[in-house]
């Protein structure tokens, strides 16, 4: 299996000043990570620049405007978690630019699947507001650009950052054709991803939240993904499977209070490599989230790269034990929509 990767050393002149966790050097980490990885099969992609009309696929033109308006000024905040400095914009631009070129990738058979090892992340940011280190939402302009420039009809988005995705939540709230699904600490920021959040309308069912206690780990996060995501995901039969990948829940990680092991990771990786093997052709791709642990980077990473590169085969290390409690407000709030 051929999985691209795209990293760039631009992605570190988004500059969030000293001591931001969002910081240039998670990039420079990850590339020094993937200079030693050494797998057969992994492809350099190279990013390019979304175009305002790409990015307006999913925001508000006014909140695009607001965002280029900072390029050139060393300082501005668009709240106090979320800076920006001169290079801002456009590492925003090269970084949901880069998402979509990976995309472009898989859909023409280039590749198999890929990961977009990018930033500022994206899953808070909201049609017409920027949040939580997000300026523009990657993964929503990604799945609404799978739609509008290749034609495709269902994508699955899965979310494993610890935060919940509200920003991807708020854009497909009411889309029959876009699952969103996350799994996340709760309650934590930003506040949203109750399980009673199940979308509107014709997208009733359509937003699948599981939220979790803190101190969940493997054990919980597979449990999650077997008797909730993935039986859902089987019944909606994805074209496309598109992951926010933080990670952020992982035992290290300074921001959250998980317990995510590297083989949680890889578990969870599994799992949705074989809704993508099964629906949609094998087509996946990752885009990176939250994850400000640099040792949790280096281990984690590399073997969520394996599964999607295909080079381990045996079942998934991390195996559930029971988790009904954990899991009865999601298999309750998904019950009327879903077969669980």
């Amino acid at each position: 299996m051929r999985t691209a990767v795209v990293v760039d050393p631009r992605y570190e002149e988004h500059d969030t000043g000293r001591g931001h966790p969002e910081s240039p050097h998670r990039i420079r980490v990850i590339r020094d990570m993937l200079a030693a990885y050494r797998r057969d099969g992994l492809v350099a992609l190279e990013p390019r620049l979304a175009t305002t009309d790409e990015l307006a696929l999913n925001h508000d033109p006014r909140h695009v405007a607001r965002v280029a308006a900072t390029a050139g000024h060393d300082l501005y905040a668009f709240d106090p978690d979320t800076p920006v400095s001169a290079r801002s914009y456009d590492t925003a631009r090269l970084a949901a630019g880069g998402l979509l070129a990976a995309l472009d990738a898989v859909v023409a058979g280039d590749v198999a699947n890929a990961f977009a090892f990018v930033r500022p992340p994206g899953h808070h940011a909201e049609a017409d507001r920027a949040m939580g280190f997000c300026l523009f939402n990657n993964v929503a302009i990604g799945a609404r650009y799978l739609r509008a420039r290749h034609g495709l009809g269902r994508v699955l988005v899965l979310d494993w950052d610890v935060h919940h995705g509200n920003g991807t939540q708020a854009s497909f709230w009411d889309d029959p054709d876009t699952l969103y699904v996350s799994t996340h600490q709760y309650p934590f920021y930003p506040g949203t991803g109750a399980a009673a959040e199940v979308g509107a309308g014709p997208g009733a069912g359509a937003t699948v939240n599981v939220p979790l206690p803190a101190g969940c780990g493997d054990d919980e996060y597979v449990a999650a993904f077997e008797r909730v995501i993935v039986p859902v995901a089987r019944q909606f039969r994805p074209e496309f499977v598109l992951v926010s990948a933080g990670f952020d829940a992982h035992a290290r990680d300074p921001l959250a209070a998980m317990r995510v092991t590297d083989e949680g990771f890889r578990a969870m990786a599994r799992l949705l490599m074989r809704v993508a093997d099964e629906h949609a052709g094998g087509r996946l791709a990752a885009v990176l989230e939250g994850g400000y642990d640099m040792q949790a980077l280096r281990t984690s990473i590399p073997v969520v790269i394996d599964e999607l590169a295909g080079t381990t085969l045996a079942e998934p290390l991390a195996r559930p034990h029971a988790q009904e409690a954990v899991l009865a407000p999601a298999l309750a709030a998904q019950r009327p929509f879903w077969d669980l």
